[in-house]
C-alpha cells in the first residue's frame, strides 16, 4: 500500500484547502443557511478540482473531500462526484461518458444518490416507482443515482415527468430533498456489480469526509482550548482535556487510515468490500465520539448553536448515519466475513 499522495492529487488537495478555506467562512456559511453556497461552488467547478477527480481517483477525492469537511463547506462536491463523475466514469457507455462528464466536470450538471437502496424504488420497463425520503444537495440536483430493488442503477433527470422533489431539513445543512418518481424514465448506469461499486466508493469518499470535519471539530477544541484560561492557566493543561483530545485525534486518524486503505484498494482494481465497510464503520462510531468531544471542550460556548464548532457537530452526527450507522455497518461486516469463510470452507 502506497498512500503518498501524487503530485496532481497533493496539487489539487492544496487548492482546494486554499479556496475553501477563503470562502468557506463562518459568516458566509451562516448567511447560507441550509442551502448550498452558489459561489463557491463557482469557484471550485471554476479551479478545475470537479473534473480533476477523473485523474486523481477515489484517494484523490478523499484528499479533497477532508479539505471539504474541515471547513463543513456547504456544496454538493462529494455528492456530484461520488455519485456522478465516478460511476459515470466507472461504468458509463462511451456515450454517456462523452455527454455526461463535462457537465459534471464544470458544475453544469449537479449529481446525488438515493442511497443507500432500501427496497423503495421498483423499475418496470425503465420507468421507476417509488420515493427516496431524504437525499442530500438534492435540491442543487439535475440528476439522480437511484439503485432499484434489484440494486440496478438508474440516472433519473430531476426536470424530468414523473419526478417531484420537496425540501427536507435533516441535521447537517445539505440542500436535502424527498425524491418521488412515478413511473419516471429512467437511464440505465452499468451492469451487475456496478451498485456495489458505487456503494463502496460513496462509503469511502463519506468517511473521508467525515475524517475533514473531525479534524476541523478537533483544530478548533485545540485552539479554544490553548487560549481560554481557568484559574489563570489554559484549559489545555488540566490533564482531562489532554486525555479528551488525545483520543479524538487517534480516532481521527483510525477514521483517515482505514479510508486511505479502502481508498487505495478501490483505485487498484483489489476487493474492497469489507474495507469500505471498516471505514465507514470507524466514520460512524469514532466520527460520532470526536464531534462530540469537540463540542465538549468548548465548555459552555460549545452548547451555544452559533458557535462555528457547533456546525462540525451536526455534521458529524449526520455522516454517523448517512450510508448505515455503526451497529448496521457491523452486522454486514460481519455477514461478509462470515460469507467469505464458508466459501472458503467449501473450496477446500
Amino acid at each position: 500500500m502506497d498512500f503518498h499522495p501524487t503530485e496532481e492529487q497533493a496539487a489539487a488537495a492544496g487548492l482546494a484547502a486554499r479556496i475553501l478555506s477563503d470562502l468557506a467562512t463562518h459568516e458566509r456559511l451562516a448567511e447560507a443557511g441550509t442551502g448550498s453556497d452558489a459561489e463557491l461552488w463557482k469557484a471550485l467547478t471554476t479551479a478545475g478540482l470537479t473534473a480533476a477527480v477523473e485523474e486523481v481517483g477515489l484517494l484523490g477525492l478523499v484528499l479533497l473531500l477532508e479539505e471539504q469537511g474541515r471547513t463543513t463547506a456547504q456544496v454538493p462536491y462529494a455528492a456530484t462526484c461520488v455519485y456522478g463523475i465516478l460511476p459515470v466514469a466507472a461504468h458509463g457507455s462511451p456515450e454517456q461518458r462523452a455527454r455526461l462528464l463535462p457537465a459534471l466536470g464544470t458544475g453544469e450538471a449537479v449529481a446525488t444518490g438515493a442511497f443507500p437502496a432500501r427496497g423503495r424504488i421498483t423499475a418496470e420497463g425503465g420507468r421507476l416507482t417509488g420515493t427516496a425520503p431524504a437525499v442530500p444537495w438534492l435540491r442543487d440536483a439535475t440528476h439522480v443515482l437511484v439503485p432499484d430493488t434489484d440494486r440496478a442503477l438508474w440516472l433519473v433527470r430531476t426536470d424530468a415527468p414523473g419526478v417531484r422533489t420537496s425540501p427536507v431539513e435533516t441535521t447537517a445543512p445539505w440542500s436535502a430533498g424527498r425524491l418521488t418518481l412515478t413511473a419516471a424514465e429512467g437511464e440505465r448506469l452499468g451492469s451487475d456489480g456496478a451498485y456495489e461499486d458505487a456503494l463502496a466508493a460513496a462509503r469511502t469518499a463519506f468517511a473521508g469526509l467525515q475524517a475533514g470535519v473531525c479534524a476541523g471539530s478537533l483544530a478548533r477544541a485545540v485552539e479554544y482550548t490553548s487560549t481560554r484560561e481557568q484559574f489563570g492557566r489554559p484549559l489545555s493543561t488540566n490533564q482531562g482535556v489532554m486525555l479528551r483530545a488525545a483520543d479524538a485525534y487517534m480516532d481521527t486518524e483510525a477514521i483517515r487510515v482505514t479510508t486511505y486503505e479502502a481508498a487505495w484498494r478501490i483505485d487498484q482494481g483489489l476487493p474492497a468490500h469489507e474495507h469500505a465497510l471498516t471505514a465507514a464503520w470507524w466514520a460512524s462510531e469514532a466520527g460520532k465520539r470526536v464531534v462530540h468531544a469537540g463540542q465538549h471542550l468548548h465548555g459552555g460556548m460549545g452548547a451555544d448553536l452559533d458557535h462555528p464548532v457547533h456546525r462540525h457537530f451536526l455534521w458529524g452526527r449526520q455522516l454517523d448515519s448517512y450510508l448505515g450507522c455503526g451497529s448496521e455497518l457491523l452486522a454486514e461486516l460481519g455477514a461478509s466475513i462470515a460469507g467469505g469463510e464458508r466459501a472458503e470452507g467449501e473450496q477446500a
